[in-house]
């Protein structure tokens, strides 16, 4: 059985060491490289691509941050699953991480076997999250769809064609579009095509409501 590959990044090395020798023992995991900082965690991650996981502290010190190296390593490197591990259990950095492309979310109060469940769950790309969090969720999302003005649930779109989807909201020309994404004005046609039958509307005004609506463009 191939055992899963973990990447873990936290700027304390007790703690590192500390989750590396009680992971020694699980046979299904091996922590194969690890990182202190953000820039150490992308250079690991392209020296080992065939990462499964990578647990993610939120906190990397020196105004470092794992949000933005979640975001790039799930937008680079597609079989990689993020999974969260911090002391921080406010709403706004749950969220943010998840925004970024994280799939679990444990606090680091937790005991080893939730870590060791947390990383398996996650390795087979399913969600994570602990207890505290869950009930944190839940509360995020019944408040937000209770709110009047709350914005419409979020169609599954690729992310080029939300790329698209924000430079047709920004009036950007087919041309204008083709240009700066690299593609050809024909593929910029298809996803237009593609995007108004996949949220329901009838021409590019309905787009741009759409888009305006996720809050994609800036007003």
């Amino acid at each position: 059985m191939d055992k899963i590959k973990i990447l873990l990044v936290d700027d304390h090395k007790m703690i590192r060491d500390g989750i590396r020798a009680s992971l020694a023992g699980t046979a299904d995991i091996s922590v194969v490289e690890e990182a202190a900082s953000a820039r150490e965690a992308l250079k690991k991650i392209a020296q080992h691509p065939s990462i499964d996981v990578v647990v993610m502290d939120i906190s990397l010190g020196e105004g470092e941050d794992g949000i933005s190296v979640t975001k790039t390593i799930t937008e680079k490197y597609q079989g990689v699953n993020i999974l969260a591990m911090s002391m921080h259990d406010e709403e706004t950095h749950v969220i943010k991480m998840l925004q970024a492309g994280a799939i679990g979310y444990m606090l680091k109060d937790q005991g080893m076997s939730d870590l060791v469940e947390a990383i398996r769950t996650v390795a087979g790309g399913e969600s994570f999250f602990s207890k505290d969090v869950s009930e944190l969720l839940m509360s995020h999302f019944v408040r937000k769809k209770t709110k009047p003005n709350a914005k419409k649930d979020m169609v599954n779109l690729t992310r080029r064609e939300i790329e698209v989807l924000k430079k047709i909201a920004e009036e950007y020309t087919n041309q204008e579009i083709a240009e700066a994404l690299f593609i050809s004005p024909r593929t910029v046609d298809t996803h237009r095509r593609n995007l108004i039958l996949k949220l329901n509307v009838k021409n590019t005004a309905g787009l741009v409501k759409y888009a305006i609506s996720q809050q994609l463009i800036d007003m």
